[in-house]
């Protein structure tokens, strides 16, 4: 993988909305029901990014942050990572665009992710939620360390309530 990876902007909003649509498309078909992966999805998508990477959040501690992963000029992976109330900080979102998995985009960004918080947050556990369904995901986030921390039920858009799993990374120091 010789992928770079940098902190995202307000610039990238289109990319990675379309990026993220392709890869729900892609990961969730036949888990999540194919009316919320449909023709609205791309522009909900780009309206969603637009309003996270625009809006302030006010004190620094609290901004979430956004790494690109490019490739050739290309955006080939995201993930977005989210200061919670309790303290954690929640992996909301990693991608890595369909026919590029599996060639350590994804590990990049998530040895990242744990990076950033380390820095950032120090002390804080990393956590996210992934469809239970989305066995590659679940397997990827097994062989990187994630401990499976709770079982619940989560909300897709249109209301589709589907179960999902936490995981999580305790506090770490920073990664080499």
């Amino acid at each position: 993988m010789n992928a770079t990876i940098r902190r995202g902007t307000v610039r990238d909003a289109a990319a990675v909305a379309d990026l993220h649509a392709l890869s729900w498309r892609t990961a969730y078909a036949g888990i999540v029901p194919a009316r919320a992966l449909g023709d609205g999805l791309a522009a909900e998508r780009r309206e969603l990014w637009t309003l996270r990477l625009s809006a302030d959040y006010g004190e620094p501690a609290n901004a979430p942050e956004l790494l690109i992963a490019e490739l050739d000029g290309d955006t080939v992976g995201f993930a977005y990572l989210v200061p919670q109330p309790d303290g954690r900080v929640l992996l909301d979102n990693l991608h890595v665009r369909p026919g590029r998995t599996g060639g350590g985009i994804g590990r990049a960004l998530l040895d990242e992710a744990r990076a950033h918080v380390a820095r950032r947050h120090p002390g804080a556990t990393l956590y996210l939620e992934v469809l239970r369904d989305n066995t590659r995901a679940v397997a990827f986030y097994e062989r990187a360390g994630g401990r499976r921390t709770a079982e619940q039920e989560g909300v897709f858009p249109g209301g589709h309530v589907l179960p999902e799993y936490e995981y999580s990374w305790p506090a770490a120091g920073p990664q080499s």
